[in-house]
Parts: structure tokens; C-alpha cells; sequence
């Protein structure tokens, strides 16, 4: 089973790893389901995966040539050597990344009579931590809510058809339980709720229609048509992964075909592992889903812009280059992800704070297990895969006892062969990690959070639109090997006023709430392209060439695109 090569390289290690060493590296066990042993896993196939499906191995076919499986870890082996699989991923965890807003994204001229642009007719679609169905900002003016269908994943029962997990929930049964007496049966009617209010404010910034507020707290596409989907099954992390993501895209999709209506599509979640350059089972569903009906995505560049979490440089033959990385005390675990051109060979040397190393480490495909101090070290390196050409040299360090050793760690970089030289190192997310833990040099470009390293979808930054400048925590870009331009455009993402669970309003901040902006103003492109009959054909890339060419310039950038902004603030151009 080790190295399989039609099994990307985390996956491997994560089935090289013992179980004891899994439950101290969060990241490894992410899909997997330690009381059954079984696995869940994003695979790329052709063919008939279904002939594979038996009663210990479960398929969930989504559009293109993907799946999701749920199989035995025995199983695991056996499976990926049929024909028809190409390639697998395990899944990876996601985390989070309107009145002044809106009017700094030049919204409110296309609001008038001469345009009439709501959002009517476009379907607004948020994935996410649920929403606060109740609040009025989501129901009409007869209290009927907005919302078309609500998919909680996490909420056993009635999956929609196609699918294995969680409930939908229809209009009318969202209806039903609105015109419930008290709250108490109207839970007991539809019981998906939203904890922590992440969805809710999301979606009130791109649809909200401001009941709540009279008007004031307005969304940009008020008037438009809402999906909801809650990702997630309950798991004590509480965030949600890839595979979720995934089937939840897969169905908006569907079901705005079933709907007949253009579909904007919202995803304020993402992930720091991979190698930032749009090759993953994830990025490339994406790509190939954003090619489907009437659709345009759109996702959040991330928090990470600021968290010294990402390093990089060049190498050059018979020329050390060392990269330090401080731990803060009473990390319980961390990695480092490494990535370069395969054609480039090194050695690693790795020093523990106390000046104890191992290495010369010489590359051999696999794992290998390590220990200095009370800190273990697995390392492992992997193989390109089918779609992409750079190699991922991977560094769990895991504690012997409760925390592993704090300080600074040192990686001495000791390049024979060069042919392109440049690398990249990531830490895992911010939110993740204890305060100190990051890169003592570290690099803010290219700390975009994956999937907004994908090409179709359209990529979010945020600024302040208090200041008029770049917000420092946004994620930059560009992609790893500099293809493409990220983000594509920033929007409002300081201090946003928008909804909250119980009816009211709250101030939020992050990349989360600068999607939806980009999110409301694609609704609007498409009700005057495709509904209002001025354009059938905008969707997509073209929606994103419309928002890029009617980006603003913010003050103190001398060059468009640039890695903070894209090609400058979230505007959309006159129409004509």
C-alpha cells in the first residue's frame, strides 16, 4: 500500500503512519473514521466507478469524473488498483477566513430605476456554517422566506437524491416552520441552525434584503433566490473538509439547473496545504464545475496575509540556504510543507533547537521516522502527480510526550542539481497554531488559502474600505509557479455590519465577508446579462473579466495586477 503513486503523497504517509502517531497529527486524520477504520477520499476516475460499489464500499458520483468513496482501510489498496481510478486525494479541513460596504463597491448606482439590478432571478448560493433561517433579512415581505432549499450535512435524515449525507429541507417546509408558534416547534419543523453565525452574516452581505434594519443593512443582491448549504457532519474539530465542499458545490449546481436560473456561487472557507498552484482534486473540480450551466464561484484568498506562515527562495547549486522556523511553547503538533521543482535535488539537514540535527537527509520516496529530543519526525517524500510537476517534501513533528520542543528549528537547504531552483514552505494555518509559532523570514506573497488558487474561480481579497487600503491579514498571491494572477479583485472586508443569528446585526472582518460583496455583485451581472436579456452568455469568465476591467485603483499601488488587490477594488463597470 505504501507509495502507492496513484495516491497523493499525504494520503500515503497517513497510511504508512501507526495509529498513535495519526492521533497526535491532526492533519492525517482528517478523513478517516477511527471507529469503524474506514476512510474517506476525493477520487478522479473514468469509466463505471459504480461497478466498484459494494456493501463496504459507498460512491457518491459528482459531475466531471469525481466521487466521493467511503471504504475500509483494507480496502484501500485493492481499490485504487482498478482501472478506472486515476488518481486520490484524502480530504483536507477547511477553515473561515453592509451599508458602508456596499456603497464602496459602487453597488448602490445600479439600485435605481434606470437599472433595477436585486439580483432577480439569480440564484445566490452560500456554503458554509448554516444560516439563521428565522432572520427577517432572508424572508420576503409576506415573512415566506427567500430560501429555495437549506442542505444541512450534518443533520440526519432525508439527503437530496444523489447524495448520502445530512437533510434538505424544502421552501415550504421552511415556510411551515416560520408559521410555527413558538420557537420550540419551529426547530422541531426544521432544526438546521446556524452556531456561530459565520453563514448568516456571509449570506446577508451578499443577499440580505435589510428587513431587519429597514433598509439600512442592505445586501447587494436582495432580491435574488438563496441555496443554503451547512457544511459539515458533527465532529469535535467542527470544521467542515473538502469532500463536503465538494458534494455541496456539486449539488448548488444541479439544482440551479433544475431551477432554471444562473447561479452565484459563495465559498469563505479554505485551507493552507497544498502546493498553491491549482493542481489539486479540489482546484480542479472546481475549475471543470465552474464550467457547468449558468455559474460563476467565487472564493476568499484567506486570512493568512499577515501570520508569517509561509517562507520561500531560491536555490542555487552547492549553495546552503537555511530556513528557521520559531515554536512557540505547548504546540501539540506541526508540519511544514515543502515544495519545489521536481528536477531539483537536495539535502536536508534539521536542526533541533538544542543543536542537535539529523541529516544529511538524501531524498528516498517514502517515510521515514526520526526523533530529536522529545520530538518525533515524519518525513516524507513524494512523487509528482498526474497533474503537476513539482514535488512535496512533507514535516510532521509530533510530540513524545504532551508538546513538542519549542524554539527555533532550523532546515538547512543543501541543493546539488538545480534547474529551476525556486521552493516554498507553509505552516498550517494561523488559527491553528499558538502565537510565535511562524517563519522567522517570512514571505506574504503567495499566502493565498487554497481553493483560491484555482483558475475559473473568481478570487477575493480585502481591503478597508474606512482607509481606502489593503487589508494586511488578506491572503496574496500569486499562484506557486506565478501562472496566474490572485486575487482577482479585492472587496470591502473590515468592520462589515451584517446579519446575525436572532435577528439582528453584527461588525465582522476577514476575507469571509469581502467574497460575498464580489458574490452579490456577480448576481447582479448576470440578472442584466442573462435575465434582463443584455447578455446570455454572462457567467463565469466572463463575469470575471467585467469585475476585473471595472476594478478601481486603491491608493499606494503603482502596478495592476499586483499580489495584495488583483486588479485594484471590487467595481462593477458601467453597463451599456
Amino acid at each position: 500500500m505504501a507509495n502507492d503513486q496513484k495516491i497523493e503523497n499525504l494520503l500515503n504517509l497517513a497510511l504508512e503512519a501507526t495509529k498513535e502517531e495519526r492521533e497526535k497529527a491532526p492533519e492525517l486524520m482528517v478523513g478517516f473514521h477511527e471507529e469503524d477504520d474506514r476512510w474517506e477520499i476525493i477520487v478522479k476516475y473514468s469509466g463505471d466507478i459504480l461497478r466498484l460499489e459494494d456493501e463496504e464500499v459507498r460512491i457518491t458520483v459528482l459531475s466531471n469524473g469525481y466521487a466521493i468513496v467511503s471504504l475500509p482501510e483494507a480496502r484501500i489498496d485493492r481499490f485504487t488498483d482498478q482501472p478506472e481510478i486515476a488518481y486520490v486525494e484524502k480530504p483536507k479541513r477547511l477553515v473561515f477566513s453592509v451599508n458602508q460596504g456596499r456603497a464602496a463597491s459602487c453597488i448602490n448606482p445600479l439600485q435605481t430605476s434606470r437599472f433595477d439590478l436585486f439580483g432577480q432571478g439569480v440564484i445566490v448560493a452560500v456554503l458554509d456554517s448554516g444560516v439563521d433561517y428565522a432572520h427577517p433579512d432572508f424572508r420576503k415581505e409576506d415573512g415566506s422566506t427567500r430560501i429555495l432549499e437549506l442542505w444541512d450535512q450534518g443533520i440526519t435524515g432525508t439527503p437530496p437524491e444523489g447524495y448520502r449525507v445530512g437533510t434538505v429541507f424544502t421552501r415550504e417546509q421552511i415556510n411551515e416552520a416560520l408559521a410555527a408558534p413558538t420557537d420550540r416547534e419551529r426547530y422541531q419543523l426544521v432544526p438546521s441552525r446556524d452556531p456561530n453565525g459565520h453563514g448568516t452574516a456571509v449570506l446577508g452581505i451578499a443577499a440580505g434584503n435589510g428587513r431587519a434594519s429597514g433598509g439600512q443593512y442592505r445586501g447587494v443582491a436582495s432580491q435574488s433566490d438563496i441555496l443554503v448549504v451547512k457544511l459539515g457532519l458533527p465532529r469535535p474539530d467542527a470544521f467542515p473538509r473538502t469532500t463536503e465542499l465538494m458534494q455541496g458545490i456539486d449539488y448548488v449546481i444541479r439544482k440551479a439547473r433544475e431551477y432554471g436560473k444562473p447561479v452565484a456561487i459563495n465559498l469563505s472557507f479554505g485551507t493552507v496545504y497544498g502546493g498553491h498552484d491549482g493542481t489539486s482534486l479540489l482546484e480542479t473540480f472546481l475549475d471543470e464545475a465552474a464550467n457547468l450551466w449558468k455559474t460563476t464561484i467565487l472564493v476568499g484568498m484567506g486570512n493568512e496575509g499577515a501570520a508569517a506562515g509561509h517562507t520561500s527562495g531560491v536555490l542555487v547549486e552547492q549553495e546552503a540556504q537555511e530556513v528557521q522556523a520559531g515554536v512557540a511553547a505547548g504546540e501539540t503538533s506541526f508540519n511544514i510543507q515543502l515544495w519545489k521543482s521536481y528536477g531539483d535535488e537536495l539535502d536536508i539537514i534539521l536542526y533541533h533547537p538544542s543543536g542537535a540535527r539529523i541529516g544529511p537527509i538524501s531524498e528516498s520516496l517514502g517515510a521515514h521516522r526520526y526523533r530529536l529530543g522529545d520530538t518525533e519526525i515524519l518525513i516524507y517524500y513524494g512523487k509528482p502527480s498526474p497533474y503537476s510537476v513539482a514535488q512535496e517534501i512533507y514535516f510532521d513533528f509530533l510530540p513524545v510526550g504532551e508538546f513538542v520542543d519549542s524554539g527555533i528549528w532550523r532546515l538547512v537547504l543543501s541543493p546539488g542539481k538545480v534547474v529551476d531552483g525556486h521552493f516554498d514552505m507553509w505552516l498550517p494555518s494561523e488559527g491553528s497554531l499558538n502565537v510565535g509559532t511562524r517563519f522567522y523570514r517570512p514571505v506574504p506573497d503567495t499566502t493565498l488559502t487554497l481553493p483560491a488558487s484555482a483558475g475559473r474561480p473568481i478570487s477575493v481579497g480585502a481591503y478597508d474600505s474606512h482607509l481606502m487600503a489593503y487589508a494586511p491579514f488578506s491572503g496574496r498571491g500569486y499562484t506557486r509557479d506565478y501562472g496566474l494572477v490572485k486575487p482577482d479583485l479585492a472587496a470591502p472586508g473590515v468592520d462589515i455590519i451584517t446579519t446575525a443569528p436572532g435577528g439582528g446585526y453584527r461588525a465582522m472582518t476577514g476575507t469571509s465577508f469581502a467574497v460575498p460583496f464580489a458574490t452579490g455583485a456577480a448576481a447582479l451581472l448576470m440578472q442584466w446579462g442573462i435575465v434582463d436579456g443584455n447578455d446570455p452568455y454572462l457567467y463565469g469568465e466572463k463575469v470575471k473579466a467585467y469585475l476585473r476591467r471595472g476594478a478601481k485603483l486603491l491608493p499606494g499601488f503603482r502596478e495592476y495586477p499586483n499580489p495584495q488587490v488583483g486588479y485594484g477594488e471590487d467595481v462593477i463597470i458601467r453597463l451599456h
